[in-house]
């Protein structure tokens, strides 16, 4: 069976002491938005795109992977979310 819901984790934004609970792929667009807004990187502007456009489920799961993988490249997970398999 396949599980649409994504294993929840947590992400920092730089500069932010607190780290923020993604839950869901809404909870991770508006997660991209604000750090679209705070880093002002072409290639976030374009995950942010990915994950407003994923209308399928395959595609929000794709779309999801590659938020957490951008987010892994920044040093953006604590380390045992980086840790922690899909």
């Amino acid at each position: 069976m396949f599980d649409r819901e994504p294993q929840s984790f947590d992400a920092c934004l730089p500069r932010l002491e607190r780290s923020v609970r993604i839950n869901s792929l809404h909870d991770a667009r508006i997660f991209a938005r604000r750090w679209v807004i705070r880093d002002k990187d072409p290639a976030l502007k374009a995950l942010v795109r990915r994950l407003d456009k994923a209308r399928s489920s395959e595609a929000e799961m794709s779309a999801l992977r590659a938020f957490r993988q951008a987010l892994e490249s920044r040093s953006l997970l604590p380390p045992r979310e980086a840790n922690r398999e899909d």
